[in-house]
């Protein structure tokens, strides 16, 4: 009945030539949100949309502006800027940019729209957008320094503004830019708000850039149901993470692309290094890469050429303690951590922002800080209509900060209980933990500065600014090549093959079932002391020294000798 009440896209009044772009992109029918949002916008009104991450709220903003400037063209005398779109981060820039040229493919043409979200050349945009293209995609500081260039006028002639992830704009410190970039838009235009959370940013962002809006806020939940996205849990101190996330990737138990989050941008590079050891190939997303870097590993792990990319949570870098201690605890009695000197990238964005394609796991290594965070990164999967998991692995120290996610996750869920917990036979894969606990050892920090150095250098090589020089100085192009790293991760091929001995009873395929009934009497005591955990190394130690005879001077199944003379 409900498949029925659809209103399809081609009852929408829209252009032919935008539904042949739909068709092409094999879209079968309107979500949610642009079924909704789309029939209001066309008629001019103020929107703030709010919706699930991957709910399709790019279209839905997207399809109507093209709309709208299709109509005005008709009776237009001359070029301009008629809709201007921020985005915090520059990654989504380059996505929106790509949906619009998507939905524009038949109408390329009369529609052009740029990105000048880039830190570029701001010489080479002024040329760019003296061209006038009809659509504007930008960060609120890239925008706001063209603006005062001179390099666009958009008093006259701007018609739709977009500011896409309302609740980031914000905390990426754009509250001042967005204020200041309005006194160079016309007194009338049409606004739009496309956001996943109504927080407070959000409705004071309402309040200086919408007038009479309509508030969509649709009854579903933040993340996709239950049959299509499964939340699992696994309790694991620092010391086990590692080795639990290595069995389960050489075991095959996680399958398909996978997005692993770390705490730290340092975390990024040592998680790497560590399963390089084993052979398993990843790439790195952090705030600290330049921007043509980050979206050249986003396109390698769309296209498949990498299945594990290892992202920074970024809100984490903003708090001096890893965002672990309360704000009003920082420094009472406590060593607050330095601030960090390295350069980063403010208009960038990981757990939020990115269209990762096909991802079937996000695993927490680290848990995330906050509820906001945990649902963000969440919706990196299982968008659409594909199925995905999380996989969180919580230490004591975050265990309150599952409890919070659990606690909002099933008021969306009519109470049910989200979070599953990940059923594993831990003590199956204990020989992994001696082979990790070295392999982790092994990423000093001196290894993970040698590792940045090494992208810094590529980067280097890579820049397209530098080719001049280098041309002129063949012998710092040599140098720089030959310039080799001092203190990296010594890889021993061996650690890429899993011996048959490390590999649980259920898995091993040739090996006899009699000698398994033959196992000596010590070894299958031996095995059942293991728990269902992986425990700590102090635990284990306690216990080796309880079965070693010579250390705990407790002899069993020892009798006691008989006197001589009591027969």
């Amino acid at each position: 009945m409900d498949e029925e009440k659809k209103v399809m896209f081609h009852e929408m009044e829209l252009d032919d030539r935008i539904l042949q772009a739909i068709s092409q992109l094999a879209w079968p029918h309107p979500t949610l949100i642009q079924e909704t949002a789309i029939p209001l916008l066309l008629e001019g009104k103020d929107v703030l949309i709010r919706a699930r991450t991957g709910s399709g709220k790019t279209a839905a903003f997207a399809i109507p502006v093209i709309q709208k400037i299709l109509n005005l063209k008709i009776t237009s005398t001359h070029q301009c800027i008629r809709a201007l779109i921020l985005s915090p981060s520059k990654e989504l820039c380059g996505q929106i940019t790509s949906v619009i040229g998507d939905l524009t493919l038949k109408c390329s043409r009369e529609i052009r729209c740029i990105d000048i979200s880039s830190s570029g050349d701001m010489h080479i945009q002024k040329s760019i957008l003296s061209d006038k293209p009809d659509i504007v995609v930008a960060t609120p500081s890239r925008a706001l320094a063209h603006l005062k260039a001179k390099n666009m006028r958009l008093k006259e002639d701007l018609s739709v503004l977009v500011v896409d992830e309302a609740d980031l704009v914000f905390s990426f410190g754009y509250e001042d830019e967005i204020k200041e970039l309005l006194s160079y838009l016309p007194k009338i235009y049409q606004a739009v708000l496309a956001s996943a959370t109504l927080s407070d940013d959000v409705l004071s962002l309402k309040k200086i850039v919408l007038r009479n809006p309509v508030t969509l806020k649709l009854e579903e939940p933040e993340l996709a149901p239950s049959s299509q996205l499964q939340h699992y849990h696994l309790f694991a101190e620092e010391d086990d993470k590692a080795a639990i996330l290595y069995a389960l990737l050489k075991l095959n138990l996680i399958r398909g692309k996978s997005i692993i989050f770390v705490r730290t941008v340092d975390r990024c590079y040592k998680l790497k290094l560590y399963l390089e050891q084993f052979k398993i190939g990843s790439c790195v997303l952090n705030s600290e890469l330049p921007a043509a870097v980050r979206c050249l590993s986003v396109d390698q792990f769309n296209k498949g050429r990498y299945q594990i990319i290892v992202a920074s949570d970024e809100k984490a870098l903003e708090k001096p303690d890893g965002g672990l201690l309360p704000a009003g605890e920082w420094g009472k009695g406590k060593k607050m951590k330095q601030k960090s000197k390295r350069k980063k990238d403010k208009e960038s964005g990981v757990s939020r922002g990115i269209d990762f394609q096909h991802v079937s796991n996000v695993i927490n290594f680290d848990f995330p800080l906050d509820v906001s965070s945990y649902v963000h990164r969440a919706g990196r999967t299982a968008r659409g209509n594909n199925q995905g998991s999380v996989l969180s692995f919580v230490s004591i120290r975050e265990k309150p900060l599952m409890n919070a996610v659990e606690e909002h996750l099933s008021k969306g869920f009519n109470g049910e209980k989200v979070m599953q917990k990940y059923e594993f036979a831990l003590e199956e894969v204990e020989g992994f933990r001696y082979r990790s606990r070295d392999a982790w050892r092994a990423v000093t920090r001196i290894a993970v500065r040698e590792a940045r150095l090494k992208e810094i250098k590529q980067e280097l090589l890579n820049c397209k600014k530098l080719q001049g020089y280098f041309e002129e100085n063949p012998s710092d192009l040599a140098a720089l090549r030959r310039d080799k790293a001092l203190h990296t991760v010594r890889l021993q091929p061996q650690l890429a093959h899993v011996p048959e001995y490390l590999l649980p009873a259920a898995l091993r395929s040739d090996e006899p079932e009699p000698e398994a009934e033959q196992t000596p009497e010590p070894t299958k005591k031996r095995k059942q002391k293991h728990t269902a955990n992986f425990g700590s190394v102090k635990r284990h130690k306690y216990q080796a020294r309880q079965s070693d005879p010579l250390r705990s001077f407790a002899l069993k199944n020892l009798k006691k000798a008989t006197p001589a003379g009591d027969t």
